[in-house]
C-alpha cells in the first residue's frame, strides 16, 4: 500500500505537473539545518569563535558606531493635537475608577458599540466629541470612568515624565 504523499507525487507526475510538492521540514533535516540558531550553545560557539575574534568584531563595531546628538523638540505651539491627549493629561484617575454616573439601561451592548471603532483611540475621540465624559450617548463607557472601549490614558501621562 502506498503512502498518501507518494500517491500525491505520483498523481502530479502523471498529470504532467512540473514540480511535486516539497516537504520543507524533511528537506531542512536532510540538509542538516534544523532552523534553530546555536548561538546559545556554548560548545558550538566556542568551537568557531575565540576571544581574539570577539575582540576584532567589537573593534570593528566601535569604528562603525555613530553618535547622533539629541536635538530640541519641534515647536508645536499652534498645532492642533488630538483631544484625547489633552483629556489624558487633564485626568488623574485610573481606568475602571468610576467618576461619572451611568444608567443601567443599555440600548445596545458595550461590545457591539465598541465594535464600530477600529481602535480605542478613535472610540475615545468620538466619545469626547459626543459629550463625554459627562454623558455617554454612544454607550461605550458603561463603568463611568470616562475612558471608552478600553482606552487607557496612562501611556500619554507617562510620556510627560
Amino acid at each position: 500500500m502506498m503512502r498518501p504523499l507518494a500517491l500525491i507525487v505520483l498523481a502530479l507526475a502523471l498529470a504532467g505537473c512540473a514540480e511535486p510538492p516539497v516537504d520543507e521540514a524533511a528537506a531542512a533535516a536532510e540538509a542538516g539545518k534544523a532552523g534553530i540558531s546555536d548561538e546559545q550553545d556554548f560548545n558550538a560557539v566556542a568551537a568557531r569563535e575565540t576571544i581574539e575574534s570577539d575582540r576584532e568584531r567589537l573593534a570593528a563595531q566601535r569604528q562603525q558606531y555613530v553618535f547622533i546628538p539629541p536635538t530640541a523638540l519641534p515647536d508645536t505651539a499652534g498645532v492642533e493635537r488630538p483631544i484625547i491627549i489633552d483629556f489624558a493629561l487633564q485626568t488623574r484617575h485610573q481606568p475602571g475608577q468610576q467618576r461619572w454616573k451611568r444608567s443601567d439601561i443599555r440600548l445596545q451592548s458595550y461590545a457591539r458599540a465598541c465594535g464600530r471603532y477600529p481602535a480605542p483611540d478613535l472610540a475615545q475621540e468620538a466619545f469626547l466629541k459626543a459629550g463625554g465624559p459627562e454623558r455617554d450617548r454612544l454607550g461605550i463607557d458603561p463603568d463611568g470612568d470616562g475612558f471608552a472601549c478600553g482606552w487607557d490614558p496612562r501611556p500619554f501621562r507617562l510620556a510627560l515624565r
